[in-house]
């Protein structure tokens, strides 16, 4: 249930409301500010709860709505429709993720694998107008035989890219066992398709506040996505990405993957977070990335994933996806047309290169 307060209602009665509301009801209350109007959320058990009774607490308030879908926080009910952002600490000043900002490119290789490969990619990257740089230390695999990562070792190698090059850090956590060892180097903590439910594993993201980029699940449906995000919201942490990579079908002859480009749509329907598209695990060849990233500004993503390395065909994971470096400049001038036509692209999109 949310409270949409007047334009103009003093500090003072916002907070006297949200203590009334906390105190006779028993719930827990969340301030949301947007452009013209602050919501308060209500979260617990508010199915019996009265919404004449609400109105009548203040005249400060203009409306009292019921949230009808299962996910509360994620849900673009509880911000009254309004979209919200994802402000990301970087070495280079703070970049915004979100419907109302440029589309937010990051790309970077699937893999540390060496001190030279990544600091050469990150080099490359921010010379294309990047901010971020993404890679692996820890690596989910199908075989137990396939490469796992180099671990902390290359949590270091990623801090030692940022200070050669200046770029914010996103990668992938596992096992909250490592979760402060992530968040000392990382500026957006990736959570994988794999751990996508991963309960413990959200909550403990959801009770530090990195931003969290949360990648779907390849066989999991929208609202299971979203209320993986819930758990995230619920545990704390307001700052979460959704990551389409890219779902599993019955048609794997000609992709990795089936790219879900009807989410970008849809998710703007149902909920307020930003949205990133990453068409190189959702096609898993590198001649299709192009396309889809295009397709994807022009369906309206916030952000895109590009996986990037010097040398794919030498690269530990996920080579037949990466695109070269001067494939990915020649990409992103390509990407820049469909930005600027859709009026999501300026020079402050080259922001992100993970």
């Amino acid at each position: 249930m949310i409270v949409v307060l007047k334009s103009g209602t003093p500090a003072e009665e916002i907070t006297r409301i949200s203590e009334e509301l906390a105190e006779s009801w028993g719930v827990n209350v969340e301030k949301s500010i947007g452009e013209h109007k602050v919501i308060l959320g209500m979260i617990g058990d508010t199915a019996t709860l009265d919404q004449r009774q609400i109105q009548k607490l203040s005249p400060w308030i203009e409306q009292v709505l019921r949230v009808e879908k299962p996910f509360k926080r994620v849900s673009r009910e509880f911000r009254y429709g309004d979209a919200s952002e994802v402000l990301v600490s970087t070495p280079n000043g703070f970049v915004p993720f979100g419907e109302h900002h440029p589309v937010v490119i990051v790309a970077g290789p699937c893999s540390v694998e060496n001190e030279e490969m990544i600091i050469e990619t990150a080099k490359r990257v921010k010379a294309a107008g990047a901010k971020f740089l993404r890679g692996g230390a820890y690596k989910p695999r199908t075989s137990p035989y396939a490469f796992q990562g180099y671990g902390e070792s290359a949590l270091d190698l990623l801090a030692a890219a940022r200070e050669v090059t200046g770029l914010g850090i996103i990668t992938e956590l596992m096992d909250t066992a490592d979760l402060s060892a992530v968040a000392n180097t990382a500026d957006v903590i990736q959570i994988g398709a794999r751990n996508m439910q991963n309960f413990a594993l959200l909550k403990k993201v959801g009770a530090q506040d990195k931003p969290v980029l949360l990648k779907r699940g390849m066989c999991a449906s929208i609202d299971e996505w979203l209320m993986a995000a819930e758990y995230i919201l619920a545990a704390g942490n307001p700052n979460v990405i959704l990551c389409e990579r890219g779902v599993r079908t019955f048609d794997t002859k000609y992709a990795r993957n089936t790219l879900d480009l009807s989410v970008i749509p849809v998710l703007r329907s149902l909920t307020h977070l930003p949205i990133m598209i990453d068409p190189s695990h959702g096609t898993g060849r590198s001649e299709y990335v192009g396309p889809m990233a295009m397709a994807a500004i022009a369906a309206g993503t916030d952000s895109l994933m590009i996986e990037v390395h010097p040398n794919p065909a030498k690269a530990l994971s996920d080579g037949p996806q990466s695109l070269t470096p001067e494939q990915f400049d020649s990409m992103v001038e390509q990407m820049s047309v469909f930005g600027k036509a859709v009026g999501r692209w300026s020079e402050r999109s080259l922001v992100t290169s993970a």
